[in-house]
Parts: C-alpha cells; structure tokens; sequence
C-alpha cells in the first residue's frame, strides 16, 4: 500500500549534522502523522520526532532543541535535520507514517556519530 524511501544516514564526528529524508508512496498520498523514531543496539525503538498534519510537531526530550522534523510541500515527505550530534544519537532511524489506524514503517538508515 505504502512505500517509504529513507535517505541521508550516515556518519558523522560529534556535534556535526545529519539531515534525513523519507518519501512516501502508494495508494495513500496524505497522512496524518509523519516522523521518526530510532533503535539503537541492545534498546527498545523509540520516538524521535512526529509532525501532524496540521504541523504540530512533538519531540523526545533528548533531541529537544537539537533536532527539527518539518514536511515537505507534497504532504508526502518529512524530514529530520539532525544538529549538534553526539554519540548517543547513533542509532537505526526510522521513517513511520500514520493514516486512520494504519501505520507504516521504513526499513531504517543508520546514522553513526563518532567521538
């Protein structure tokens, strides 16, 4: 139904910056939430950044201040600029999207951030 097309992972040294990109496609064209989440080795998935489609955003109080979740023009993008990494960001991110009670995930893309 849905595809979701992440970019922009990496690695990077401490306090450098990131900016991930995920596209979605399919028989949906809008969704009602839009945002990230990350697993990092050996933890539980956890939510990064989440933008609504009335552009309420809601952050994980760790990232708070360092990273920015927007959506792009289309409705059908959502992006997450990534500032001031440190080691501990380094983690799997991963694009979710939500329409009514569905939900859908990306594959993830790894971001490293070294010390």
């Amino acid at each position: 139904q849905v595809q979701l097309v992440e970019s922009g992972g990496g690695l990077v040294q401490a306090g450098g910056s990131l900016r991930l990109s995920c596209a979605a496609s399919g028989t949906i064209s809008s969704f009602n939430t839009m945002g990230w989440y990350r697993q990092a080795p050996g933890k539980q998935r956890e939510l990064v950044a989440t933008i609504t489609s009335g552009g309420s955003t809601n952050y994980a109080f760790s990232v708070k201040g360092r990273f920015t979740v927007s959506r792009g023009n289309a409705k059908n993008t959502v992006y997450l600029q990534m500032n001031s990494l440190k080691p501990e960001d380094t983690a799997v991110y991963y694009c979710n999207v939500q329409f009514a009670s569905l939900n859908f995930w990306g594959q993830g893309t790894q971001v490293t951030v070294s010390s």
